[in-house]
């Protein structure tokens, strides 16, 4: 009889880690492993069917045709043993988790954080709703939520725990849209926005005169309106698209200081909210 093959799921884990991540490294910092050990995963995956799952270049990483069809049958694998640790584990986890989140920070990196969860916890209802952070501060001394995700100062003495630190940088349509500039066309969101408050006073700061140019109050409005050459916006670096052009080293253009984002808790959290957090603080401290 021909030896039947059983794939090991810490290998099938940090290969779906790297697809969804783009890259070795952010998939340790997920798993919490090295880089080397990642690639050490892999090879063992590979040897272990035989086949090549990425095509690495230094400056590219993609999937093989082969790592594209076990894609699919991996997260599935993933899905079921997931699901079956959460009902021997954790079976009566049930109920609703209001969460408020910055809208480019769901955007960019919650999905996977909160799939992960709710694959593990297919009886939580989570409720999540997207604005600026002060207008999510209000709400959430107002009882409206039971975690909220805020973006602060790294000096900032306020409540919570830090999960994440953004470095931020200015964005154009193209590497020349900066230049030859008497005043700075901004596009911002509207007041109250900490990235519309850190472009203003670093350019105060250097007393390089400014405008308003396009007010949004949505992620996708400000690149849309960054992209039509309407203005330059601040964005954090790893949420800069492919389409738009970070500007560095232009001393019109000052250096803007990092914020953190920072997870806050309600006072008399339920067992499943407070498992929430400690689930998003785990898979976010990693990164941060």
């Amino acid at each position: 009889m021909p030896t039947i093959k059983t794939l090991d799921l810490d290998l099938l884990r940090s290969f779906v880690s790297i697809v969804e991540t783009g890259s070795f490294t952010r998939a340790g910092d997920r798993l919490g492993r090295t880089q080397s050990t990642i690639s050490l995963q892999v090879k063992r995956l590979e040897d272990q069917i035989g086949r090549a799952v990425f095509l690495r270049t230094p400056r590219s990483l993609s999937l093989t045709p082969e790592g594209e069809r076990l894609l699919g049958p991996a997260r599935q694998m993933l899905r079921v043993n997931d699901a079956a640790i959460a009902e021997l584990f954790e079976p009566t986890m049930t109920g609703q988790v209001r969460l408020g989140v910055p809208e480019d920070f769901a955007t960019a990196h919650l999905p996977s954080v909160l799939a992960a969860f709710a694959e593990a916890h297919p009886l939580v209802e989570l409720a999540v709703t997207c604005d600026l952070t002060l207008n999510l501060l209000d709400s959430f001394h107002d009882g409206a939520f039971d975690l909220v995700l805020i973006k602060r100062e790294p000096s900032a003495p306020l409540e919570g725990v830090r999960v994440w630190r953004e470095p931020l940088v200015w964005v154009a349509r193209d590497p020349l849209a900066a230049e030859g500039l008497e005043t700075v066309p901004l596009i911002v969101s509207p007041e109250p926005c900490v990235y519309r408050k850190r472009a203003i006073a670093a350019l105060d700061a250097i007393g390089r005169k400014w405008r308003v140019a396009y007010t949004s109050t949505s992620l996708a409005g400000s690149q849309s309106a960054v992209n039509a050459g309407l203005g330059i916006t601040v964005l954090p670096r790893e949420m800069v698209p492919p389409y738009l052009t970070p500007i560095v080293d232009n001393p019109g253009l000052p250096s803007l200081y990092d914020t953190e984002i920072a997870l806050i808790e309600a006072p008399g959290l339920s067992q499943t909210a407070h498992r929430l957090a400690q689930h998003i603080v785990a898979a976010l401290e990693r990164g941060a």
